[in-house]
């Protein structure tokens, strides 16, 4: 018997977990659908890295990487990318709930507001494009000369958490930010999508601003770019020598400071819908 006053461990997280198992049972309902849903996004995941076959396939060296070394920066980039759009992508459409006045039923609800909105679902259909993106990577990581190593191994892993973290953090900002622009989606998107464009290309085709944004502004380039050349034993150009890549948890946090700064500042303007 439980007395008052007390929570038993894991209380708090069960309507989040029946407000994601509806979601799950909601998407696989319509099987035809959901499919179809599916092979979109694979496909999706197929073209996205034939771009990338087909630049290396014509220009053999890009920013000093090679095919096999754009396996790996594809790899990492689109699969960390890909994951943290599964669990953070939907809040895209914040913007939509604030124009309907639906964000307010979810502040009459006594948990956080950012929690509610990041299991409020998951699309299964992304981890389509991730598998193709993680298939990239097992070829890249067995094509390129890797010393395998403890460390190597740990860099890798390091990489994938990080990795997913960071892109989260840009979603949790791009939402936040939505608060003030409304329908000012496209902009955001060039941060969250446009940042994952950028992580799969080599930095040093980038002039030193774009450097500086996508590698300690906007830290992309720690998600692949740093962790391939690093994983590769290439010194990296200026600003990103390839040793940075071990201070990816570092980036992840300055992403989410960035990111609860911009939330918080979100929500307290927000005025209602007015419904």
């Amino acid at each position: 018997m439980v007395e008052p006053g007390t929570v038993r461990a894991g209380t708090w997280a069960t309507p989040y977990a029946a407000v994601l198992r509806s979601r799950i049972r909601a998407q696989q309902s319509y099987r035809l659908s959901f499919a179809s849903e599916v092979f979109s996004a694979f496909l999706i995941g197929l073209v996205e890295f034939a771009e990338v076959w087909v630049i290396f396939h014509n220009v053999r060296v890009l920013g000093g990487l090679d095919l096999n070394a754009a396996l790996l920066l594809f790899g990492f980039g689109q699969s960390t990318f890909a994951l943290a759009q599964v669990v953070f992508g939907h809040l895209d459409t914040l913007p939509t709930l604030i124009r309907m006045g639906q964000l307010d039923a979810y502040h009459l609800r006594p948990q956080p507001l950012l929690l509610q909105l990041i299991t409020s679902d998951i699309s299964l259909r992304r981890f389509a494009r991730a598998a193709v993106a993680l298939v990239v990577l097992g070829f890249g990581l067995l094509r390129n000369d890797i010393d395998w190593s403890p460390a190597t191994v740990l860099l890798v892993l390091l990489t994938l958490v990080s990795g997913i973290a960071l892109f989260g953090g840009v979603f949790v900002c791009a939402a936040g930010l939505q608060f003030f622009l409304i329908d000012g989606a496209e902009l955001t998107n060039s941060f969250t999508y446009g940042g994952s464009f950028a992580a799969v290309q080599p930095a040093t085709v980038f002039p030193i601003p774009l450097r500086l944004l996508f590698g300690f502004a906007i830290p992309v380039c720690f998600t692949a770019y740093l962790p391939t050349i690093a994983l590769l034993r290439l010194p990296g150009p200026a600003l990103l020598p390839a040793w940075l890549a071990w201070w990816s948890p570092l980036a992840v946090l300055w992403v989410w400071l960035l990111a609860l700064s911009c939330w918080r500042f979100g929500t307290r303007h927000y005025q209602g819908g007015g419904g």
